[in-house]
């Protein structure tokens, strides 16, 4: 899949998620196959960039690949300036999140709340696009509720707007993220515009990638839950997607590597304290498993990094045991 200069080695990109896909977990889920990872959302306002958080979320030091930054909001001239701003950062790519639900988000009018008003959606990407001269992506749900399914319209305006690639997720801001994610609009949406659509939502198995691939036509997939704990779903899928065969589960050797690794990236980047508690939500996804939960509750007490790594390094010694 080509977006503007940039052609992607593969149909697999890592959804953009609030609070997980930080620089230590979009790089690993690069090293396991991933073509492309989108960055935690940023809000267009400027007067929250002076944080902790929004500084973490700017830094590119030590990107893999494109770098590819998601910004959100409702004013089609802050967007622009949060677009031009991250591209002097270092940004090759700009995201336009209209997809996120969080009430938080739709409150300011901004996330899928703009789904609601197709003119002030294409307000915004004709400013962002005509802001920066990098390639500018789109990412959508499929409307507001499934009363008000818009996303053919809204898809429709961002080719007008010149977009360059359009994410959509399968279900409506109303859904949430409850229930099934349909593909029907997805599939309509790649049926009526010409440029890249990426297929969102439920995917979680190397099955379901090939699934929702054939089934709506788009060009590539974007994968966000199914990683967490899990950034070597990008090696399963596309080993299924070659060759039509499973690969055998990880090991625990490698689940193991990569869980220190992780941590170690974590307080690298956030430092010891915030490091740590960060890194209670990622172990306890790698670790998702109902006979694991005393392991996850007697991690998350932890308030150290030595303890924390100590305690996975004991996990994997009574595996070893076990088996």
């Amino acid at each position: 899949m080509q977006i503007g200069p940039y052609q992607l080695n593969n149909q697999l990109i890592v959804a953009p998620m609030a609070g997980v896909t930080d620089q230590p977990f979009r790089n690993l889920c690069l090293r396991y196959g991933a073509a492309l990872a989108v960055s935690e959302m940023m809000l267009a306002n400027p007067d929250i960039w002076d944080t902790d958080k929004s500084r973490l979320r700017m830094a590119h030091s030590g990107e893999e690949g494109i770098r590819s930054v998601q910004i959100a909001g409702a004013d089609p001239d802050e967007m622009a300036w949060a677009a031009r701003f991250n591209v002097e950062q270092g940004a090759q790519i700009i995201d336009i999140n209209m997809g996120c639900p969080a009430k938080k988000v739709n409150k300011k009018l901004a996330g899928s709340a703009l789904l609601q008003s197709p003119e002030l959606v294409k307000q915004i990407l004709d400013a962002v696009v005509a802001a920066v001269d990098v390639p500018v992506t789109l990412k959508i749900r499929t409307g507001w509720d499934p009363e008000h399914r818009n996303g053919v319209q809204i898809a429709q305006i961002a080719e007008e707007s010149g977009i360059a690639s359009l994410a959509v997720h399968g279900r409506t801001r109303q859904c949430m993220y409850k229930g099934n994610a349909e593909y029907d609009t997805i599939k309509a949406i790649k049926q009526t515009v010409s440029i890249p659509v990426v297929a969102n939502g439920d995917i979680t198995t190397p099955e379901q990638a090939r699934f929702v691939l054939d089934y709506t036509g788009a060009d590539a997939l974007m994968i966000g839950r199914g990683a967490q704990g899990r950034p070597w779903i990008f090696r399963e899928i596309q080993h299924y997607l070659d060759t039509g065969e499973k690969l055998e589960p990880v090991g625990n050797a490698e689940k193991h590597q990569v869980m220190l690794e992780h941590l170690a990236k974590l307080y690298g980047l956030y430092g010891e304290l915030k490091g740590v508690r960060i890194a209670r939500k990622h172990i306890g996804w790698y670790l998702d498993q109902e006979e694991q939960r005393q392991f996850r509750a007697d991690f998350n007490r932890l308030e150290n990094a030595a303890e924390q790594c100590s305690m996975v390094e004991r996990y994997f010694d009574e595996c070893v045991l076990d088996n």
